[in-house]
């Protein structure tokens, strides 16, 4: 497995002894170089080996066997003409730029041990695969990698919201009413309440902020929804439809079933008519809130629907626009938000505090949540940093018997 040849490179967990390339040259990998994630160019840049004595600098390409090299077609492509170092698991043939030039081959066992452990962690039935390492992982290194995917998630959150901004014509105050209108789905209606929000011009609804009864009609008629409240709405619908030349969303989009009358689409759309109707969705007036309290009147929330909201909307906002416009104040204030918050009760966090890892606010449960859904879902264990240290073989200290050890 290929991925396995790269971490073992990446990690410099290569045999004891002198290397040697396939023609007899002495090795030394000073630096394996930069793994490129992408989909195009050699594995690794700026690789750092000395061979014979010389330093060479470039970039290093990696495969099970050698030949795959011909059958990448790596021979008719010049981004490979500066590669330095073949490294393979099998050398069954020499290979060659498309210059010509023959490229020095290493082959690199990839560990048994490595082999063995990953397998354990892609086929092991229970969540987390790793649980066996979780109580013996020193506190700094469990506060520094949950710390890294709560920035992580913020990222993601924050790009999907700069998209809203670009779709929007450069206009934040709209793309953060999007983001409310979304979140005000609570799930199951967010991709509806998202294209809701497409479909509804906000430079419209401005002109009209002021009368409650118009922005409950716009909204609703925007949603295809009048059919589920008074006509007095459908009448009104019809005249700012002509006024405006509306086009009102696809209705079938909305879901009613196994959603409580509390949560009905037209009811979340008559909250959210008051709220925008009340100034109460504007970026301006969130980014003036200093603390939970402050949202929580601004929004008219409490419990646990506010620190969803906050999770999701609040926080995301002030990220985004703190790291667009640089101001890290508000970046800041957007970590402070989720550490004033409790951790989530649900059931990937009741997992991992079973294991033995538990986290006290909002910021560590939603790093929880990025850890489950960008790592263990996809079983990608060789990025994670709970999963290298079960791959370097610590947890076999503290969790396996003499015996077994000696029978690794």
């Amino acid at each position: 497995m290929e991925k396995l040849l790269h971490y073992t490179w990446k990690h410099k967990l290569l045999p004891l002894g002198t290397l040697r390339t396939t023609d007899g040259r002495e090795v030394e990998v000073i630096s394996p170089g930069l793994h490129n994630r992408g989909n195009a160019g050699p594995d690794f840049f700026n690789a750092k080996i000395k061979m014979d004595g010389m330093v060479w600098v470039g970039n290093v390409e990696l495969h099970v066997k050698a030949s795959d090299w011909y059958r990448h077609r790596h021979d008719e492509d010049s981004a490979y003409d500066n590669v330095i170092l073949h490294v393979v698991e099998v050398a069954d043939m020499d290979v060659e730029t498309s210059q010509h030039k023959v490229i020095p081959t290493l082959v690199v066992p990839v560990p048994q041990h490595l082999r063995r452990d990953y397998a354990e962690l892609l086929n092991t039935d229970k969540y987390p695969p790793c649980y066996k390492i979780i109580p013996s992982l020193p506190a700094l290194k469990v506060h520094s990698w949950l710390s890294a995917l709560q920035t992580e998630r913020l990222e993601q959150k924050t790009t999907a919201i700069v998209e809203r901004v670009r779709m929007m014509n450069g206009s934040w105050e709209d793309a953060y009413f999007a983001t409310i209108a979304r979140n005000y789905g609570f799930g199951i209606n967010g991709e509806a309440f998202d294209a809701w929000a497409k479909a509804m011009p906000m430079s419209a609804a401005a002109k009209h902020r002021d009368n409650l009864f118009q922005i409950e009609s716009m909204f609703l008629g925007q949603a295809g929804l009048l059919g589920k409240v008074d006509e007095k709405y459908s009448k009104e619908y019809e005249y700012l439809r002509h006024k405006f030349g509306f086009q009102p969303m696809n209705a079938a989009l909305w879901r009613y079933l196994r959603t409580r009358p509390q949560n009905f689409p037209h009811v979340r759309l008559l909250q959210l008519a008051q709220m925008y109707h009340e100034r109460r969705t504007g970026l301006s007036e969130l980014l003036e809130c200093k603390d939970v309290k402050a949202i929580g009147k601004l929004y008219d929330m409490k419990g646990t629907k506010l620190a969803l909201m906050v999770i999701n909307t609040a926080v995301p906002a002030i990220f985004a626009y703190g790291r667009h416009h640089a101001k890290e104040q508000l970046c800041e204030r957007a970590f402070n938000l989720l550490e004033a918050l409790k951790a989530e009760d649900n059931n990937i966090v009741r997992l991992w505090a079973d294991c033995g890892l538990e986290v006290n606010d909002a910021g560590g449960s939603q790093a929880l949540i990025q850890l489950k859904k960008e790592y263990c879902d996809h079983k990608d264990c060789l990025r994670c940093r709970f999963g290298h240290d079960f791959l370097t073989g610590e947890y076999r200290n503290a969790f396996l018997s003499e015996g077994e050890l000696e029978g690794s």
